[in-house]
């Protein structure tokens, strides 16, 4: 969000206004790269440059706002997992959302290792939001005995993001396997059958 959405609450119009721009720049930025033309990301959230600008003044506002905004869907989806299935369930579920938060990023990629100091804060806010996400998914799968401790959450996603980057031109269904054979592991170390 911006600087202005943090100070005083925004009316439902400019909320949804935002919730399309960054909706729009995600997609926008998977396809078209994040130096695409505000133009293209306005008409795809379906409103005026000015708005976008209004909003996020700076390409860099943008970027920022677009990586925390999938961060903070990821993080919130863990306990939203937990409530709704078993702990191992959960986990797994988690780490394909987590895959898909990894597809998002590499679109982002370019700007986030640019060198930019706007973005110098987003590596710890990555971590900060996702590690205690997904550590509340080990932990209980672990307590309920259905997997292996694993060294760190940050370790964990770490080893998801190396293990699920594609190699050459495989298809995205690269990751989901890749996922399965990770809470397999977990599942067989531990002493119970992969499910």
């Amino acid at each position: 969000m911006t600087q202005n959405t943090a100070q005083r609450p925004l009316r439902a119009d400019a909320q949804r206004n935002i919730d399309a721009l960054l909706d729009a720049a995600k997609a926008t930025f998977g396809t078209s790269g994040v130096d695409a033309p505000a133009k293209e990301i306005a008409d795809r959230a379906g409103v005026g440059v000015g708005t976008l600008y209004r909003h996020f003044p700076k390409r860099a506002d943008l970027v920022k706002a677009v990586f925390q905004h999938e961060v903070d869907a990821c993080a919130d989806a863990a306990p939203a997992l937990a409530a709704k299935h078993e702990p191992v369930v959960a986990l797994e579920k988690w780490l394909h959302r987590y895959t898909e938060f990894l597809e998002t990023k590499r679109g982002l990629a370019s700007a986030l290792h640019s060198g930019d100091p706007a973005f110098d804060a987003l590596p710890g806010y990555f971590i900060g939001r996702l590690g205690p996400a997904v550590g509340s998914l080990v932990d209980a799968a672990v307590e309920a005995g259905e997997v292996r401790a694993v060294a760190s959450p940050k370790d964990l996603l770490y080893a998801v993001s190396k293990l699920c980057l594609p190699m050459h031109d495989e298809e995205p269904e690269h990751g989901r396997r890749m996922i399965d054979l990770l809470v397999d592991g977990l599942q067989y170390r531990a002493g119970r059958p992969a499910g």
